[in-house]
């Protein structure tokens, strides 16, 4: 018979263990699905989702190495695991770690709600709001670089885009998120991506008038398919200098942007790009914990503080976010993953009172919805699961039909 959780406190011999720690990767066409399912002595099963697709290469071996320090502890106490974990990786902490301490922190977080019976924001309050805004992310640019593998059709002028911001709010979305997408030799678009090595411009990030223009008529394709009270975000990630971001800022004064996002790690930066920009300014979704983001906070750098709780953990996203409520900054999660990742920050967004609205990849491979039931969206607001932990089932099975490609 199951333990219960209250039952823990009796002495160690009558606690839950930790028995063994197992990672899972499925192929989701360009990158990995990749998950963490943490068993407990007694049978009980909590799962996270975790990336290592991008920059993160290596991730599950971290996962694995940091398994024996957590063997046989009791996974209802997860905050001591975590300081554990610190406590242990702290002469090199955060990147790889930290992530690889997210990943097992979500997971026990699972495992501690479901041996309550309760879901994990109840373990931190219960919800604020049961019904959360988002909005669809990376619009139209995986339908420029990854089509073929999610069965839709290429998206290659700005006619196309203009159509598909249409269809985005057709179907109830308030709001969405795209990037830079500019002609290429051959006049169909491309994602511009200097920041990543995806092309030319890199190590420079430099900007021209050119791009600048191509940006304005990419988001006027846009404003003027969904008119003006539809919310447009725009994300330019790591790829300009702080001249060229603030270039950036002023080129985007017509479109009425909920927010220009902006990957910097000089807070100084980022908060002279603040002060002139025309639009609210969103950032930090690279940054681990709250000393990485004190820095921003203290320069006032930006308007909204994005909070990845896959790289640090639900319960360090928490405080995150109450460390941002001190400097008046409202909080959105960075969430493009896959569905557990995004019931994980669905959580994070339910509880915390400084939210803003929550980011959300609707493109997919088709077989995403196998691994885990997809999220449910009604007019534009994803409704909280109210099933334990996670509020979803995780489908082992399906997982490891689809192997890594």
């Amino acid at each position: 018979m199951r333990r219960r959780a209250e039952d823990h406190g009796t002495g160690t011999e009558d606690r839950m263990k930790i028995a063994r720690v197992e990672t899972l990767r499925a192929d989701a066409g360009w990158r990995l699905f990749s998950f963490l399912k943490v068993t407990t002595d007694d049978g009980l099963v909590g799962w996270s989702e975790f990336s290592e697709s991008f920059g993160s290469a290596g991730l599950a071996s971290v996962i694995e190495a940091l398994t024996p320090l957590i063997i046989g502890r009791d996974p209802c106490r997860w905050e001591e695991v975590t300081a554990w974990l610190q406590v242990m990786t702290r002469q090199s902490r955060g990147g790889l770690n930290q992530q690889a301490i997210a990943a097992i922190e979500n997971a026990l977080l699972d495992i501690a709600a479901r041996a309550r019976g309760i879901s994990v924001a109840a373990l931190f309050g219960g919800p604020i709001r049961e019904r959360i805004p988002v909005y669809w992310s990376h619009f139209a640019s995986y339908r420029v670089r990854n089509a073929a593998h999610m069965g839709v059709p290429p998206i290659r002028t700005r006619a196309d885009v203009a159509r598909h911001a249409a269809e985005v709010k057709d179907r109830g979305f308030r709001a969405l998120k795209t990037n830079i997408l500019v002609p290429g030799a051959d006049g169909a678009l491309f994602q511009y991506s200097p920041g990543f090595g995806r092309h030319a411009g890199w190590p420079e990030l430099n900007w021209d008038n050119r791009l600048l223009a191509e940006l304005k008529a990419h988001l006027r394709s846009i404003r003027d398919a969904v008119g003006p009270e539809m919310g447009i975000h725009l994300d330019t990630n790591f790829h300009f200098k702080t001249e060229g971001f603030q270039r950036v800022a002023e080129a985007v004064a017509a479109f009425n942007l909920t927010w220009l996002e902006i990957d910097s790690h000089d807070p100084a930066a980022l908060a002279t790009i603040k002060r002139m920009a025309p639009c609210p300014i969103a950032s930090a979704e690279t940054l681990h914990g709250r000393r990485e983001f004190r820095p921003f906070l203290e320069h006032y750098a930006m308007d909204v503080g994005i909070v990845d709780v896959i790289w640090n953990g639900l319960g360090e996203s928490m405080k995150i976010a109450s460390l941002c409520d001190v400097y008046e900054v409202n909080c959105a999660p960075h969430n493009f993953y896959g569905n557990l990742c995004s019931m994980i920050s669905a959580q994070f967004s339910a509880c915390i009172p400084n939210f803003r609205v929550m980011e959300i990849d609707i493109d997919s491979v088709s077989w995403r919805d196998e691994f885990t039931p997809p999220p449910v969206i009604e007019d534009g607001e994803l409704v909280l699961p109210t099933g334990p932990g996670w509020g979803v089932e995780v489908n082992e099975a399906a997982i490891r039909a689809r192997p890594p490609r």
